[in-house]
């Protein structure tokens, strides 16, 4: 039997191949939310990334977990597309909510989180989602991702707000001008990403007071709009998973510790304990 998981945000996507030898092989492509990309842009970037690496017809069931599969027309979308890269396969989709659930929980209960390009969170049971704040998405809410970071930070940079430093440190990063940004947003498909690029910048810059602050204050949403709404939250631990919450696990600590939250688990790329959890209850 050889299976293909996939733990796929909205920017990037992580896929192990499992033979029947158990021998792994970890592939990279951009990450596929259906809110932003069809069924055949799918069809498209996958073709070019990843069916030229390995052979789709020998793949026995495929396990996508992914951002944006939380409704069954997306999960559709996505379904019927690696249908058709994967012919032979039974395929399964579900979201990435489940997935970093089971990345770090495995069979516990417990309370896990989403700190990347979006935001999520949410109560499992040990098999089940069975509680989810919906995060709303880059346009109304994503409290604290790098989309919301990259927001703040375009927003102050296009007002000039930057202190001198940081904004001199900008233009070596983004040489776009205010109608280029505009027409990146509103123009050109995956605004969510291009607003996520622009989180690397505090991760660069991170020891300075207007980065910290605004990670801060981000957490400090993220925690104030979606975690706290759980009325038990303070029963459990805060686990995470997601590249903003590994970047910034100091600022995060400090955020959890003063909603009275003890700290669970980070993780920054979680394939690994997703497959193998698969191994083990699957």
């Amino acid at each position: 039997m050889t299976q293909l998981v996939c733990d796929s945000g909205s920017t990037k996507a992580t896929w192990c191949l499992v033979s029947d030898n158990s021998k792994k092989e970890i592939f990279k492509t951009e990450g596929y939310n259906p809110y932003f990309v069809t069924s055949d842009q799918i069809i498209q970037s996958l073709q070019y990334q990843l069916l030229k690496e390995l052979d789709a017809n020998s793949i026995d069931k495929v396990f996508f977990y992914g951002a944006g599969c939380s409704s069954v027309e997306n999960n559709l979308s996505v379904s019927s597309a690696l249908k058709k890269c994967f012919p032979n396969a039974e395929i399964n989709v579900d979201h990435d909510l489940l997935a970093a659930a089971r990345e770090l929980l495995f069979d516990k209960k417990g309370f896990a989180a989403i700190l990347g390009t979006g935001t999520n969170s949410a109560i499992y049971d040990g098999k089940d989602i069975v509680s989810n704040i919906d995060s709303l998405g880059y346009f109304l809410g994503d409290e604290g991702s790098g989309s919301y970071l990259g927001k703040k930070l375009l927003r102050d940079h296009l007002r000039n707000y930057l202190p001198k430093e940081l904004n001199v440190k900008f233009k070596e990063i983004c040489e776009l001008n205010k109608e280029q940004i505009f027409y990146r947003l509103y123009n050109q498909p995956l605004p969510n990403r291009f607003l996520a690029s622009f989180a690397i910048f505090f991760g660069q810059n991170k020891e300075h007071e207007y980065c910290q602050r605004i990670v801060k204050e981000g957490f400090d949403d993220f925690f104030e709009n979606l975690v706290s709404g759980y009325s038990s939250y303070k029963n459990y631990s805060f686990n995470c998973v997601g590249s903003i919450a590994y970047s910034f696990q100091d600022i995060l600590t400090s955020t959890a510790n003063k909603y009275e939250m003890p700290m669970g688990i980070i993780i920054r790329s979680p394939i690994d304990r997703l497959v193998e959890y698969h191994e083990k209850f699957i």
